[in-house]
Protein backbone atom coordinates (compact mmCIF):
# COMPACT_ATOMS: atom_id res chain seq x y z
CA UNK A 1 0.00 0.00 0.00
CA UNK A 2 1.20 3.73 -0.90
CA UNK A 3 1.56 6.84 1.54
CA UNK A 4 -1.99 7.30 2.36
CA UNK A 5 -2.08 10.96 1.34
CA UNK A 6 0.64 12.31 -1.59
CA UNK A 7 0.53 15.91 -3.28
CA UNK A 8 1.89 15.10 -6.58
CA UNK A 9 1.94 18.42 -7.88
CA UNK A 10 1.28 21.82 -7.59
CA UNK A 11 0.95 25.30 -9.49
CA UNK A 12 -0.26 28.47 -9.21
CA UNK A 13 -2.16 28.71 -12.99
CA UNK A 14 -4.29 32.34 -14.00
CA UNK A 15 -7.45 30.16 -13.28
CA UNK A 16 -6.09 29.30 -9.82
CA UNK A 17 -4.67 27.17 -8.18
CA UNK A 18 -3.96 23.28 -9.51
CA UNK A 19 -2.88 20.69 -7.87
CA UNK A 20 -2.77 16.74 -8.11
CA UNK A 21 -3.05 14.13 -5.09
CA UNK A 22 -3.08 10.67 -4.90
CA UNK A 23 -4.40 9.22 -1.79
CA UNK A 24 -5.32 5.69 -0.50
CA UNK A 25 -8.97 5.11 -0.34
CA UNK A 26 -10.45 2.27 2.15
CA UNK A 27 -13.84 2.59 0.49
CA UNK A 28 -12.78 1.61 -3.09
CA UNK A 29 -9.29 -0.40 -1.93
CA UNK A 30 -7.26 1.27 -3.84
CA UNK A 31 -5.32 4.48 -4.79
CA UNK A 32 -7.36 7.80 -5.84
CA UNK A 33 -6.06 10.13 -8.44
CA UNK A 34 -7.87 13.81 -7.95
CA UNK A 35 -7.48 16.57 -9.95
CA UNK A 36 -8.48 20.12 -7.99
CA UNK A 37 -8.88 23.82 -8.80
CA UNK A 38 -8.30 25.72 -5.93
CA UNK A 39 -11.34 23.89 -3.48
CA UNK A 40 -13.03 22.50 -6.70
CA UNK A 41 -12.76 18.97 -7.83
CA UNK A 42 -12.31 18.90 -11.53
CA UNK A 43 -11.35 15.23 -11.40
CA UNK A 44 -10.96 11.69 -9.35
CA UNK A 45 -10.53 8.46 -10.69
CA UNK A 46 -12.98 6.55 -7.95
CA UNK A 47 -15.41 8.29 -10.38
CA UNK A 48 -14.89 7.71 -13.94
CA UNK A 49 -17.71 5.58 -15.35
CA UNK A 50 -19.46 8.96 -16.94
CA UNK A 51 -15.91 10.29 -18.64
CA UNK A 52 -15.99 6.55 -20.38
CA UNK A 53 -19.36 6.98 -21.15
CA UNK A 54 -18.99 10.28 -23.06
CA UNK A 55 -16.41 9.03 -25.57
CA UNK A 56 -18.21 5.16 -25.63
CA UNK A 57 -21.41 6.98 -27.20
CA UNK A 58 -20.00 9.20 -29.35
CA UNK A 59 -18.42 6.85 -31.12
CA UNK A 60 -21.52 4.15 -31.52
CA UNK A 61 -23.57 7.30 -31.90
CA UNK A 62 -21.14 7.98 -35.01
CA UNK A 63 -21.50 4.87 -36.42
CA UNK A 64 -24.70 4.53 -36.45
CA UNK A 65 -25.30 7.56 -38.05
CA UNK A 66 -25.58 8.96 -41.21
CA UNK A 67 -22.34 9.66 -42.51
CA UNK A 68 -19.73 6.75 -44.06
CA UNK A 69 -17.34 5.31 -42.01
CA UNK A 70 -14.09 6.66 -43.29
CA UNK A 71 -11.96 3.71 -44.80
CA UNK A 72 -9.04 5.00 -42.58
CA UNK A 73 -10.39 5.50 -39.49
CA UNK A 74 -12.17 8.43 -37.65
CA UNK A 75 -10.51 11.32 -36.18
CA UNK A 76 -11.07 12.31 -33.07
CA UNK A 77 -10.75 15.68 -30.70
CA UNK A 78 -11.47 15.46 -26.82
CA UNK A 79 -11.63 18.65 -25.01
CA UNK A 80 -10.09 17.94 -21.66
CA UNK A 81 -7.26 15.76 -20.81
CA UNK A 82 -8.38 15.59 -16.92
CA UNK A 83 -6.91 12.49 -15.48
CA UNK A 84 -6.97 10.64 -19.41
CA UNK A 85 -10.28 8.52 -19.25
CA UNK A 86 -12.28 9.44 -22.24
CA UNK A 87 -8.73 9.92 -24.18
CA UNK A 88 -7.97 6.87 -23.55
CA UNK A 89 -11.83 5.01 -24.24
CA UNK A 90 -11.23 7.02 -27.69
CA UNK A 91 -8.15 5.01 -27.98
CA UNK A 92 -9.21 1.74 -27.40
CA UNK A 93 -11.84 1.59 -30.20
CA UNK A 94 -10.04 0.30 -33.49
CA UNK A 95 -11.89 2.25 -35.66
CA UNK A 96 -9.93 6.07 -33.90
CA UNK A 97 -7.03 6.80 -36.85
CA UNK A 98 -5.68 9.77 -34.96
CA UNK A 99 -6.94 11.38 -31.75
CA UNK A 100 -6.36 15.36 -30.25
CA UNK A 101 -6.59 15.92 -27.33
CA UNK A 102 -6.93 20.03 -26.38
CA UNK A 103 -5.55 20.74 -22.66
CA UNK A 104 -5.90 24.48 -21.08
CA UNK A 105 -3.53 23.72 -18.80
CA UNK A 106 -0.03 22.96 -19.14
CA UNK A 107 0.74 21.62 -15.98
CA UNK A 108 -1.88 18.70 -16.33
CA UNK A 109 -0.14 17.71 -19.82
CA UNK A 110 3.05 18.19 -18.00
CA UNK A 111 1.77 15.51 -15.17
CA UNK A 112 0.53 12.83 -18.08
CA UNK A 113 4.28 12.90 -19.94
CA UNK A 114 5.63 13.11 -16.26
CA UNK A 115 4.40 9.92 -15.61
CA UNK A 116 2.62 10.95 -12.78
CA UNK A 117 -0.94 10.06 -13.36
CA UNK A 118 -1.33 6.59 -14.83
CA UNK A 119 -3.34 7.65 -17.90
CA UNK A 120 -0.16 9.22 -19.28
CA UNK A 121 1.91 6.43 -20.14
CA UNK A 122 -0.44 4.84 -22.88
CA UNK A 123 -1.46 7.99 -24.35
CA UNK A 124 2.10 9.31 -24.82
CA UNK A 125 2.96 5.97 -26.08
CA UNK A 126 0.29 6.02 -28.58
CA UNK A 127 1.28 7.25 -32.03
CA UNK A 128 -2.38 7.79 -32.87
CA UNK A 129 -2.23 10.35 -29.93
CA UNK A 130 -1.33 13.94 -29.89
CA UNK A 131 -2.22 16.05 -26.44
CA UNK A 132 -1.60 20.26 -26.81
CA UNK A 133 -1.68 22.81 -25.01
CA UNK A 134 -4.65 25.13 -26.01
CA UNK A 135 -7.96 26.74 -24.42
CA UNK A 136 -10.43 24.36 -26.51
CA UNK A 137 -12.87 27.21 -26.15
CA UNK A 138 -11.30 29.81 -28.00
CA UNK A 139 -10.16 27.41 -30.23
CA UNK A 140 -14.13 26.10 -31.18
CA UNK A 141 -15.08 29.77 -31.53
CA UNK A 142 -12.06 31.17 -33.46
CA UNK A 143 -11.83 31.16 -37.43
CA UNK A 144 -9.23 28.43 -37.77
CA UNK A 145 -10.49 25.28 -36.07
CA UNK A 146 -9.33 23.26 -33.19
CA UNK A 147 -6.42 22.35 -34.41
CA UNK A 148 -3.62 25.05 -34.43
CA UNK A 149 -1.48 23.05 -36.03
CA UNK A 150 -3.25 22.44 -39.01
CA UNK A 151 -5.97 25.27 -39.95
CA UNK A 152 -9.62 24.31 -41.00
CA UNK A 153 -9.36 21.01 -40.08
CA UNK A 154 -12.32 18.69 -39.48
CA UNK A 155 -13.16 15.73 -37.56
CA UNK A 156 -15.72 12.92 -37.06
CA UNK A 157 -16.16 13.39 -33.41
CA UNK A 158 -15.56 16.26 -31.02
CA UNK A 159 -15.92 14.80 -27.44
CA UNK A 160 -15.79 17.40 -24.65
CA UNK A 161 -15.46 16.81 -20.50
CA UNK A 162 -14.13 20.57 -19.16
CA UNK A 163 -17.22 22.39 -17.60
CA UNK A 164 -19.47 20.97 -14.70
CA UNK A 165 -22.48 21.77 -17.39
CA UNK A 166 -23.19 24.19 -19.60
CA UNK A 167 -24.91 26.34 -16.95
CA UNK A 168 -22.01 25.72 -13.98
CA UNK A 169 -18.62 27.07 -15.67
CA UNK A 170 -15.38 27.17 -14.67
CA UNK A 171 -14.45 30.22 -16.39
CA UNK A 172 -16.94 32.91 -17.46
CA UNK A 173 -15.66 33.19 -21.10
CA UNK A 174 -17.00 29.74 -21.68
CA UNK A 175 -20.05 30.97 -21.67
CA UNK A 176 -20.33 31.68 -25.66
CA UNK A 177 -19.55 28.23 -26.89
CA UNK A 178 -22.97 26.92 -24.94
CA UNK A 179 -24.85 29.98 -27.13
CA UNK A 180 -25.95 29.31 -31.00
CA UNK A 181 -23.62 31.25 -32.87
CA UNK A 182 -20.55 28.60 -30.60
CA UNK A 183 -22.60 26.08 -31.46
CA UNK A 184 -22.90 26.91 -35.44
CA UNK A 185 -19.06 27.51 -35.10
CA UNK A 186 -18.22 24.18 -33.35
CA UNK A 187 -20.45 22.06 -36.18
CA UNK A 188 -18.08 23.91 -38.70
CA UNK A 189 -15.29 21.61 -36.75
CA UNK A 190 -17.07 18.23 -37.88
CA UNK A 191 -17.08 16.68 -41.03
CA UNK A 192 -21.07 15.99 -42.27
CA UNK A 193 -22.70 13.62 -39.95
CA UNK A 194 -19.85 14.36 -37.24
CA UNK A 195 -21.16 13.36 -33.74
CA UNK A 196 -20.48 16.20 -30.89
CA UNK A 197 -20.75 14.70 -27.11
CA UNK A 198 -20.67 16.77 -24.09
CA UNK A 199 -20.53 15.69 -20.18
CA UNK A 200 -22.83 17.55 -17.73
CA UNK A 201 -22.10 16.99 -14.11
CA UNK A 202 -26.39 18.34 -13.72
CA UNK A 203 -29.46 16.75 -15.11
CA UNK A 204 -30.38 17.00 -18.63
CA UNK A 205 -31.10 21.20 -19.51
CA UNK A 206 -34.37 21.20 -21.82
CA UNK A 207 -32.74 24.78 -22.70
CA UNK A 208 -29.44 23.79 -24.01
CA UNK A 209 -31.15 21.12 -25.96
CA UNK A 210 -33.12 23.70 -27.66
CA UNK A 211 -29.76 25.59 -28.49
CA UNK A 212 -28.25 22.58 -29.82
CA UNK A 213 -31.00 21.80 -32.02
CA UNK A 214 -30.84 24.69 -34.08
CA UNK A 215 -27.85 23.26 -35.80
CA UNK A 216 -27.41 19.77 -35.13
CA UNK A 217 -29.62 17.29 -35.67
CA UNK A 218 -30.64 13.75 -33.50
CA UNK A 219 -29.96 15.53 -30.27
CA UNK A 220 -30.73 13.72 -27.27
CA UNK A 221 -29.39 13.23 -23.63
CA UNK A 222 -28.15 10.48 -22.04
CA UNK A 223 -28.14 9.79 -18.39
CA UNK A 224 -25.36 7.71 -16.88
CA UNK A 225 -25.76 6.24 -13.88
CA UNK A 226 -23.16 4.94 -11.62
CA UNK A 227 -22.41 3.49 -8.01
CA UNK A 228 -20.95 5.50 -5.50
CA UNK A 229 -18.95 4.09 -2.41
CA UNK A 230 -19.66 7.75 -0.88
CA UNK A 231 -23.33 8.21 -0.87
CA UNK A 232 -26.71 5.39 -0.84
CA UNK A 233 -28.05 4.76 -3.82
CA UNK A 234 -26.33 5.55 -7.43
CA UNK A 235 -24.74 8.72 -9.16
CA UNK A 236 -25.89 10.33 -12.13
CA UNK A 237 -24.20 12.34 -14.81
CA UNK A 238 -25.70 13.37 -18.25
CA UNK A 239 -23.93 12.86 -21.69
CA UNK A 240 -25.72 15.39 -24.58
CA UNK A 241 -24.98 13.59 -28.06
CA UNK A 242 -26.00 15.66 -31.49
CA UNK A 243 -25.01 14.90 -35.18
CA UNK A 244 -23.79 17.48 -37.69
CA UNK A 245 -26.04 17.92 -40.76
CA UNK A 246 -24.87 16.20 -43.65
CA UNK A 247 -23.66 18.39 -47.10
Amino acid sequence: MSPRFQELGYRPTPMGVISLRRRWDPLVGEDVYEIKLDDDFLMSSAFTAAEVEVARLALAELREGPGAAPPDGYDVVVGGLGLGHTALTVLDDPGVRSLLVVEALGEVVDWHRDGLIPAGAVLTADPRCRLARGDFFALALGAEGLDAATPGRRFHAVVVDIDHSPRHLLNPSHAPFYEPEGVRRLAGSLHPGGVFALWSNDPPDSDYEHVLRQVFTGVRSEVVTFASPYQEGPGSNTVYLATAPGD
